[in-house]
């Protein structure tokens, strides 16, 4: 399970150091990003240090398909009880198959119109002109190294990270 801690930083450069500072301690490079106002972004961030989805493309097709299999399921087994529609275990597979395709599909669309979490919960942030420095690890100790490290860069402080999902 990767781990999120989120910093802001007045200006791009100063972001841009404390990025440094993080990969400078063991932080793999595709594991931090900078995230800000959108014309901060295209003219000042490079491609490879810009977050990889600002949408929330991603997480949502993987619900739409969660949810459209179970749905599936759930119209299949019915299905199978009704006499008039006969349908046999085939049919009920072949109903979870349609029920994560559509269900992926419109969950997709509808994900690509939503920002992402990052974007979300801390809008006012971005909004204010800051650029904010992401940084997901799995390793729970180097983390804590990078925090140490990008904090001791000047005007960079730490947000406080909003917990997200059923499971925190």
């Amino acid at each position: 399970m990767k781990h999120r801690r989120v910093f802001s930083a007045p200006s791009v450069p100063v972001a841009e150091a404390a990025m440094r500072r993080a990969i400078g301690v063991g932080i793999d490079p595709d594991h931090a990003a900078l995230v800000g106002r959108s014309e901060i972004e295209v003219e000042q961030v490079p491609d490879s240090e810009k977050e990889a989805a600002p949408t929330d493309f991603k997480p949502a097709a993987l619900r739409g398909l969660v949810g459209g299999a179970l749905l599936g399921l759930v119209l299949g087994v019915a299905a199978m009880f009704v006499p008039a529609v006969g349908i046999h275990a085939a049919g009920v597979a072949v109903c979870v198959v349609i029920g994560a395709c559509v269900g992926m599909w419109a969950a997709s669309l509808a994900g690509s119109a939503v920002p992402s979490e990052v974007r979300r919960d801390y809008s006012q942030q971005i909004e204010a002109g800051h650029v904010l420095l992401v940084i997901d690890d799995p390793d729970e100790d180097r983390l804590e190294r990078a925090c140490a490290a990008v904090l001791e860069t000047a005007g960079v402080y730490r947000l406080q990270v909003l917990p997200h999902g059923l499971l925190q």
